[in-house]
């Protein structure tokens, strides 16, 4: 009789996808150590970088996104998620788990459709009040959906729901980084008041640009600021940030992990 327990998380693409998924990994191992758990993810996104620096395995698939703009290129789009599939069972029947969990994004949906279709119980985990595409498309073969927030009966079986909560990094609670040597970390002066502007993982568009068109009046406030941009947006910041005079209270990152916050250091 075997007792270890073996689940599959799939799923991610932002840090609002991977970063649940790898606390309720931290939960799992924390309550049975002896639990093995194995991610799959999506090429090519951040999950294939994050997952493996909190100490986890992972395996990608080749999936994407529909293009909305051009319906042509859905033809290769089509391509991949087959592939997706194939590659989904695969890994599947080599890993042989007990429980599937998707947390949202591309490569959640081939995974959970394997795993249902071979009878393996699946969780879906909400993270958001507004259902995404993957998990509404799921919810049918989903034998339990947690949800952040009340009134996700719209979008999902009302018999299904369980209202958790979102899964926090157990490093947000149990961190041994003291106040003063995270102001050393981001280069920050203990007397000054700090702001943290953050718009995702990934970065909003729409903060970034108010941060840009307020930068004199924030340079004139007094406060100092992180501004966590998102990896997306990051590089042209950087390039606007370097025609203007120096702003040494504005310290510019394209992403925060509490993991590597003894090592990071944020470019000025």
């Amino acid at each position: 009789m075997e007792h270890n327990l073996r689940i599959i998380i799939s799923g991610g693409g932002t840090g609002g996808h991977i970063f649940p998924a790898v606390a309720i990994a931290n939960a799992l191992k924390a309550k049975r150590p002896d639990t093995e758990i194995l991610f799959v993810g999506a090429l090519g996104r951040m999950e294939m970088q994050r997952v493996p620096a909190a100490g986890y395995n992972i395996k990608g698939l080749p999936i994407c996104g529909f293009n909305r703009k051009n319906l042509l290129k859905n033809f290769a789009v089509l391509f991949k998620l087959w592939k997706s599939q194939r590659i989904a069972k695969k890994i599947i029947k080599d890993f042989k788990p007990m429980v599937a969990v998707g947390v949202g994004g591309y490569a959640s949906g081939p995974t959970l459709n394997q795993c249902a279709s071979m009878g393996i119980p699946c969780l879906i985990q909400e993270q958001n009040s507004y259902a995404g595409v993957t998990n509404k498309l799921l919810a049918k073969k989903a034998s339990k959906i947690c949800v952040a927030y009340e009134g996700m009966e719209r979008f999902f079986p009302k018999d299904k729901i369980v209202l958790t909560g979102n899964p926090v990094r157990q490093q947000l609670l149990d961190t041994q980084l003291t106040k003063a040597e995270a102001l050393r970390t981001f280069g920050l002066e203990p007397s000054k008041k700090t702001i943290l502007i953050v718009g995702g993982s990934l970065g909003a568009r729409t903060i970034n640009d108010s941060v840009m068109a307020h930068l004199d009046e924030l340079q004139n406030s007094g406060v100092q600021v992180i501004w966590q941009t998102g990896k997306n947006y990051f590089e042209n910041i950087k390039q606007q940030l370097a025609e203007k005079s120096p702003m040494p209270a504005l310290k510019p990152t394209d992403f925060i992990a509490t993991w590597e916050l003894h090592i990071a250091q944020p470019t000025s």
